[in-house]
């Protein structure tokens, strides 16, 4: 079984989250809005298949990343994130919460190691 495929996104932790898209919009070029930026790619194997890796600032004071205390948070693509789930789990890793499912894929989120809250993402991805 695969575990991780990718790179689902990054966010980070900022006083202004606002005030970062627009740094990074003048500076380097990101496009975002609320809910961050995408960036979508074709997968190597099925050039057919369209994916997307998201990158968003979130408040300083946000409590999406925990129990986790980092300022950032990973989103790693998952294929089956269910199977996974209960792989991780046999594992002894911390499982924080319920999966959740949504029209654009199924999260969930473990701790790794040193304590951070790490996000799980089998996506629905688009088909060219």
């Amino acid at each position: 079984m695969k575990r991780v495929t990718g790179i689902g996104g990054v966010f980070f932790k900022t006083k202004d989250p606002q005030q970062s898209r627009t740094w990074y919009k003048e500076h380097l070029g990101i496009e975002s809005d609320q809910y961050g930026a995408t960036f979508k790619w074709l997968e190597k194997e099925n050039p057919k298949k369209e994916g997307s890796t998201t990158w968003n600032p979130f408040p300083k004071d946000t409590t999406y990343f925990n129990p986790g205390e980092q300022e950032f948070m990973i989103n790693y693509r998952v294929e089956d994130l269910e199977a996974l789930l209960l792989v991780l789990k046999e594992e002894g890793v911390t499982i924080i919460g319920e999966m959740e499912s949504f029209d654009y894929g199924k999260f969930a989120w473990i701790m790794d190691p040193d304590g951070r809250k790490i996000e799980l993402w089998e996506p629905v991805d688009e088909k060219l």
